[in-house]
């Protein structure tokens, strides 16, 4: 079974930005967003006026403290290589978002990096009608859009 993260996530935070499951290369680093062809970083930076390239703890800094909290939907699964596709439906578990959302009452938007982690979070997780929900293209290589309609769309969520 592969395991995700805790949450970064700061006091105040109003933006809860759900990935599926981190990939190979994030499992290994240990770190949101890790593989270099990933476009969350160079997305955020551009939002919230950082440096994509500055080090992971500086980012997360940055992010944090714009407001936004970085999860994902599942906690443990099974999955052969990175795809959200090739996670095995019945092994997937939710992380536990009722004391997240409890003790950060202050988180309004929930957003979430493409469509898994939406389908996922909500056959898994009880949807919470006082919170307002956006599905963002994913930062995924693997999702082929274009870089400036990604940004349009994420920027639009994030400071809409």
């Amino acid at each position: 079974m592969l395991q995700s993260f805790p949450p970064l996530i700061a006091e105040g935070a109003h933006t809860l930005i759900l990935g599926n499951m981190p990939g190979v290369a994030s499992l290994r680093a240990h770190r949101y967003y890790a593989h270099p062809r990933n476009a969350f970083w160079r997305i955020t930076g551009e939002i919230f006026g950082f440096d994509p390239a500055a080090p992971y703890d500086d980012r997360v800094a940055a992010l944090t403290d714009a407001g936004v909290t970085v999860w994902d939907v599942l906690r443990a699964c099974r999955r052969v290589g990175s795809l959200d596709a090739a996670v095995e439906p019945e092994s997937m578990v939710a992380n536990d978002f009722g004391p997240l959302f409890a003790s950060h009452p202050t988180i309004v938007h929930v957003c979430f990096n493409g469509a898994a982690a939406e389908k996922n979070y909500r056959r898994l997780v009880p949807v919470d009608p006082a919170l307002r929900y956006s599905r963002l293209p994913s930062t995924s290589p693997a999702h082929t859009a274009p870089f400036a309609a990604k940004l349009g769309t994420w920027r639009e969520a994030l400071t809409a």
